[in-house]
């Protein structure tokens, strides 16, 4: 006879081998279940209340795991952050060896919710930026291909030959930012603007595991940065320091930084099918980014650039608010410097410019108020925001606030810009 099973809970899991550490589920869960160390992204099963905002969000499916655990015994965060691999499910004896005495069933249920939190007795719910980005693309979207290589797929990975590394920022400790060039010879890696790839850094870390890959978002258009050739391209900064200023040694950010012409790299994707551009015509763009987020803008607006010189497109307003802490430290500040006033709408804006009072991009865009609202008003207007999760939150609040200030409703408006595919924040 079958041993009696304990009430059965169906834990929530991050598979690691798939997992590529973009972030978009940490950014994403309003219970702050999920964390990470400098390996693996967990979810804390005493947190977590299975609300699945994640689920869409996460590019790979990596975020779509369970296992059916007994009471008591759920996989602890200790744990998860020690896994190469997600453990296999218990069989039936297995879990019956850990009932403990009392109610027996066969059906598992979602791991119990997190306590409910403090009545908020002023009405009001605490606002999140992550709320408001959409997870869908914009209706005019190219079709966007994902994971053809990788853990998933019939090939692991693909090999790409770098054919240019250049950097694109001044010589500066903390700002060593390089245009990567990768050439995928006659293997088919279709992109689109706003989709990201995998590279798998060589070597193992200091356990002896090979490395995971780390994503990078795409800095060039669809038909190539060499048009016609199979290639695309990447933005990377070298790090140097963690977010508390400590010192260390990014391992993928450092080898990709330091590849040389004819080096090869292995590549895993491409990802990602929401953060992407509309194709309608007289669609309007605005690009919100700091540092290295600057990478899908440049793509967007490489490829609008390509349409309007080819004249078979017509497109409307394209508007760029940039930030950084100097002009020396911005990527492509030259080339985007060169670019056609009536073609483009550029805003800078520097927060640690000597004798010149801090300036972010949210304050950037609360000057550019009036051309702003009637912009996030247009059904043809869709709103891209990518760089450091500092700067989400004031975006998005700067956003509210000028429909607000114009006596709009961010709660009707922001809702039709997060259901029609409008807003989409990718912050890491």
């Amino acid at each position: 006879m079958n041993a009696a099973l304990p009430k059965l809970l169906k834990q929530h899991l991050i598979d690691p081998e798939i997992c590529i550490r973009c972030n978009t589920c940490e950014a994403t869960c309003p219970q702050n279940a999920i964390t990470h160390d400098s390996r693996n992204y967990v979810v804390d099963v005493n947190l977590c209340n299975w609300c699945n905002a994640c689920i869409s969000p996460c590019p790979t499916g990596s975020i779509d795991n369970y296992r059916t655990v007994a009471p008591g015994h759920a996989y602890s965060v200790e744990e998860q952050l020690s896994w190469d691999e997600l453990p296999a499910e218990l069989s039936r004896d297995q879990l019956a060896a850990l009932a403990p005495s009392g109610e027996a069933s066969a059906e598992p249920s979602a791991a119990p919710a997190a306590p409910a939190a403090p009545a908020d007795t002023t009405g009001e719910q605490p606002f999140r930026s992550a709320d408001w980005g959409a997870t869908l693309p914009p209706w005019s979207a190219a079709h966007a291909y994902t994971k053809l290589y990788g853990p998933t797929s019939a090939q692991s990975s693909i090999t790409a030959t770098v054919v240019g590394n250049v950097r694109v920022t001044e010589v500066g400790k903390e700002y060593d930012t390089h245009h990567v060039m990768l050439d995928f010879g006659a293997m088919p890696f279709p992109v689109l603007e706003g989709q990201s790839i995998g590279i798998i850094p060589p070597g193992v870390d200091e356990k002896g595991r090979p490395h995971h890959a780390r994503q990078y978002s795409i800095a060039s258009p669809r038909n190539g940065e060499r048009p016609g050739y199979n290639n695309l391209s990447l933005t990377i900064k070298r790090v140097l320091e963690d977010h508390q200023g400590r010192a260390v040694r990014g391992v993928a950010s450092n080898y990709m930084c330091d590849l040389q012409v004819g080096d090869t790299v292995q590549v895993i994707g491409p990802f990602g099918h929401s953060f992407l551009m509309p194709n309608h015509p007289r669609s309007n763009i605005i690009m919100i980014c700091t540092g290295t987020g600057s990478a899908p803008m440049r793509a967007m607006t490489e490829w609008r650039r390509r349409l309007r010189a080819s004249g078979k497109f017509e497109g409307g307003k394209l508007m760029l608010f940039f930030g950084a802490r100097t002009p020396e430290e911005l990527p492509y500040f030259g080339p985007l410097m060169n670019l056609p006033k009536d073609f483009i709408d550029i805003n800078f804006a520097f927060s640690r410019v000597a004798g010149q009072p801090k300036k972010y991009v949210q304050d950037a865009i609360k000057e550019r108020a009036a051309d702003l609202v009637p912009l996030l008003k247009d059904a043809n207007t869709f709103v891209y925001v990518c760089g450091l999760k500092a700067m989400e939150e004031g975006v998005v609040m700067a956003l509210r606030d000028l429909i607000e200030q114009s006596g709009g409703s961010w709660a009707q408006l922001g809702a039709q810009l997060k259901s029609e595919g409008r807003l989409h924040l990718e912050t890491y």
